[in-house]
């Protein structure tokens, strides 16, 4: 399971960043997080009292003052750094002025950097940021992807598989696989509809497990995403920037998580990421949200993952085929192909206002599309 790695401190810390916001349905988000609603509440009362030192099962000191001396900032600003040294000027000081400090201008803490010997640039801060496309509420998009793969101490290999919500950024999934299987992509993605509710589209690249090239973008995975009501989508061939979020995020998780010595194994690489992604959500100032943390724009979904495939009704007028081996389907005498990931399942032909042709959907998904006037195509 992609949680098992959570500290108990960044568990409460989740559920807390999450549960804070008005519109948070505290009951639902317990049960998803597999504790009572009372103990959520008892929660978010000390979170709301305290921050997160209420959440410690220890003893704590109090927060920094903010009545610091140039050199005590300037010792917090280098801390920040040594603690993230990919991080640059804007978000150190967007952290300090988080702990209530009297955070001097971005450009002066870059000059504090530079003074003591550390660099800034492409994974250090000081490169401009772009604009892109982002859906207007988190759930809409979400995107999916695995960053490569990394050598471990035991010689085996790490898949790191990475789930961002689209508006805001936030990391709904890091998973330390040792394949890129489907069972394995599938399992990391019922954790996170558990945790977070369904979202109501889907992107990924072409590639195995949930495409089988640009001409056969449906596979078991993506039969299996449409199955819970989720649109499915994929990028155009050799245009990573169609995903550019999930790209600009794998560029932080490289420089912040994946750099330095080889993990020893999956277990240690396990624990690594899902303390990075918790940092990233939680603390990790993002530049493209205006300074905001991933948390401050999340929320999760009000879908439920569905343990049991509901039944879905087709319109009227659809006429409904049952696709057989190797996707073959029969319709007004002729012998078609689809998709061999949806033999066995229902489809239905839906005339277009164009006569002769013909759309086919399985469920909500338009998934092939035939003009009985010239022939046919996919």
């Amino acid at each position: 399971m992609p949680w098992r790695a959570l500290s108990v401190t960044d568990l409460k810390r989740e559920f807390c960043v999450l549960a804070i916001r008005e519109d948070a349905n505290i009951c639902q988000l317990s049960r998803r997080f597999g504790i009572a609603a009372k103990t959520g509440h008892k929660w978010l009362a000390r979170y709301r009292a305290e921050g997160v030192a209420g959440l410690e099962e220890m003893s704590r000191r109090p927060h920094l003052s903010p009545g610091r001396s140039a050199p005590e900032i300037e010792q917090a600003v280098l801390e920040v750094r040594a603690a993230h040294p990919a991080w640059g000027g804007r978000k150190i000081r967007a952290v300090l002025a988080r702990r209530g400090l009297a955070a001097p201008a971005a450009s002066t803490i870059t000059a504090i950097l530079h003074r003591n010997g550390c660099a800034t640039g492409a994974f250090g801060g000081g490169a401009k940021a772009f604009r892109r496309f982002e859906h207007a509420r988190p759930n809409d998009l979400w995107q999916m992807d695995f960053k490569g793969h990394v050598g471990l101490g035991d010689g085996t290999r790490l898949h790191p598989l990475t789930i961002l919500d689209d508006h805001s950024r936030y990391c709904l999934g890091l998973a330390a696989c040792g394949d890129q299987k489907t069972q394995t992509v599938r399992q990391v993605l019922t954790s996170a509809f558990r945790r977070y509710g369904l979202p109501l589209a889907l992107i990924t690249d072409n590639g195995s497990p949930w495409g089988d090239g640009p001409g056969s973008p449906f596979t078991p995975l993506g039969v299996f995403l449409i199955d819970q009501g989720i649109v499915i989508s994929h990028a155009r061939p050799y245009h990573p920037q169609t995903m550019g979020k999930d790209e600009r995020f794998h560029r932080s998780l490289k420089a912040e998580a994946l750099s330095g010595a080889p993990f020893e194994s999956l277990a240690a690489a396990d624990a690594r990421l899902s303390h990075w992604r918790m940092l990233y959500n939680t603390q990790r100032p993002h530049e493209a949200l205006g300074l905001a943390v991933p948390a401050e724009r999340y929320h999760p979904s009000p879908r439920d993952f569905r343990e049991t495939v509901a039944p879905f009704d087709y319109a009227p007028g659809d006429q409904l085929r049952r696709v057989q081996a190797e996707g073959r389907v029969s319709f007004k005498g002729r012998n078609l192909r689809l998709p061999k990931a949806f033999r066995g399942r229902d489809v239905a032909f839906r005339a277009s206002e164009q006569d002769g042709v013909y759309q086919v959907y399985y469920r909500h998904q338009n998934i092939a599309r035939f003009d009985f006037n010239i022939g046919s195509e996919r």
